[in-house]
């Protein structure tokens, strides 16, 4: 009875009701924590060495989620997990918002923060879960599109819109741009405290509402592993992991081409809202929302998108350099705009968009050599995600150490150094070996 009814509701409700709503409920979270928060602390007062180590630390779910996903098969649906997941997140990040009027908000936020980082690492795990269980292998591909555009769609309502209306908020409140932190803090507080109080209720809502539609044909099975059996399962995994031809060498590529990324990601949104005598370019959230949010969302879809015609036609082993070359060139932009520290809003943009543009395009490359080159074989999902990890943990390390060594270097020393860190990204990506053959006949 109860598998005639959950394949009547998978049936009667459309992916489309379903899919965008969550996707963009496992990109809020990520980018609420990885991005948002940046700015927030970074209005309050909180030096950039402590905001890049916690921020980056507090990633750590999301890179060794593989860990834990085979676990979730044990008990209850996906659905179940989707659900609980969302609301959780939900309540938490109306926790972070209230904690900011605490003379211990930091700690308070940041410990919040983590808790929510791991449920949102599970909901992606469930959320993926729910994906492949429910449409067929024609629905999968009419939808993927659809996924990773709302899960973009969710970078730029946190990233642009959000951090932009904070900006706002912040002006109602009485903030004076340019004035200390102590006299504007009351202003910001109040701002980010709206913010984050509605993350907290856009997931809840979006908990709520998949409730009714989110499908669940999975029915509870006769046998279940024990919890033995599905350790042993994970152990073999990874040992077959590292078993893989080139695998040390595959290791250490997918570390050093997004290590200069890793040294940036946090660090550029804290320079283009530093004020300028300290070496950024003090610009106001507003502008910074609009210049990440809308050109820098756009160009960064525009580069994936023309990256994919041109690996599709030439084949990833004779475009992977140009690819790495393209993704960390534009690191350029931000040297020369700590070394110039230019006013002309435009010029600026135009470097924002440039390193967006660069990292889209540049990223295709280390995701395809992931799936094609290291996950092949056996456990062809388990090593992808595995690998996906590897690549998560090359960008939260260099992330938790580049506040400290901004705060040491400076800004302008800091872009330099992060260009010289682009060197090594070069090199093992030209004599980088092929396990699979995909030369274009």
């Amino acid at each position: 009875m109860q598998q005639n009814k959950t394949a009547s509701q998978r049936n009667t409700i459309s992916p489309a009701c379903w899919v965008p709503t969550a996707y963009f409920a496992m990109g809020l979270p990520f980018i609420a924590i990885n991005l948002v928060s940046v700015f927030m602390f970074k209005d309050l007062g909180i030096s950039d060495t402590q905001i890049t180590l916690w921020t980056s630390l507090i990633m750590a779910p999301w890179t060794f989620k593989f860990l834990w996903s085979p676990f979730l098969e044990m008990y209850r649906t996906k659905k179940f997990f989707v659900l609980v997941t969302e609301l959780l997140s939900g309540v938490l990040f109306g926790v972070v918002a209230f904690s900011l009027f605490f003379d211990y908000f930091f700690a308070i936020s940041i410990s919040t923060m983590a808790i929510i980082a791991f449920s949102g690492a599970t909901h992606d795990i469930a959320c993926d879960g729910v994906y492949m269980a429910e449409l067929n292998k024609e629905d999968q591909a009419k939808y993927i599109g659809v996924q990773g555009a709302f899960y973009n769609v969710a970078k730029l309502v946190a990233n642009g819109g959000l951090v932009a209306m904070a900006g706002a908020l912040a002006e109602h409140f009485g903030a004076i741009e340019g004035a200390s932190i102590d006299a504007n803090k009351g202003a910001y507080t109040s701002a980010w405290m709206i913010i984050f109080a509605l993350i907290g209720a856009i997931m809840v809502l979006i908990g709520i509402y998949h409730i009714k539609v989110l499908p669940s044909s999975q029915v509870p099975t006769r046998t279940k592993k024990t919890t033995s059996e599905v350790e042993r399962e994970l152990m073999a995994v990874i040992a077959d992991f590292f078993t893989k031809k080139h695998i040390f060498y595959y290791i250490c590529f997918i570390i050093l081409y997004r290590l200069a990324e890793g040294f940036i990601m946090k660090i550029a949104p804290l320079f283009l809202r530093a004020s300028r005598d300290v070496g950024g370019l003090g610009l106001s959230l507003t502008e910074i929302g609009t210049l990440n949010g809308v050109f820098g969302s756009a160009a960064f879809v525009l580069g994936s998108l023309l990256a994919g015609i041109y690996v599709s036609r030439f084949g990833l082993k004779k475009t992977l350099f140009t690819l790495c070359c393209i993704f960390n060139l534009p690191f350029v932009a931000y040297t020369f705009l700590a070394v110039v520290q230019p006013t002309n809003l435009y010029l600026i943009g135009t470097c924002i968009t440039m390193e967006y543009f660069g990292y889209g395009f540049g990223f295709v490359g280390l995701t395809l050599f992931m799936m094609q080159q290291i996950a092949p074989g056996k456990h062809q999902m388990s090593h992808y995600a595995f690998a996906s990890g590897i690549m998560n943990l090359g960008v939260m390390l260099p992330g938790m150490a580049s506040g400290y060594l901004s705060d040491l270097l400076g800004y302008r020393n800091f872009f330099i150094y992060v260009l010289i860190a682009t060197i090594p990204a070069f090199l093992i990506t030209y004599f980088i070996p092929f396990t699979y053959d995909d030369s274009k006949k």
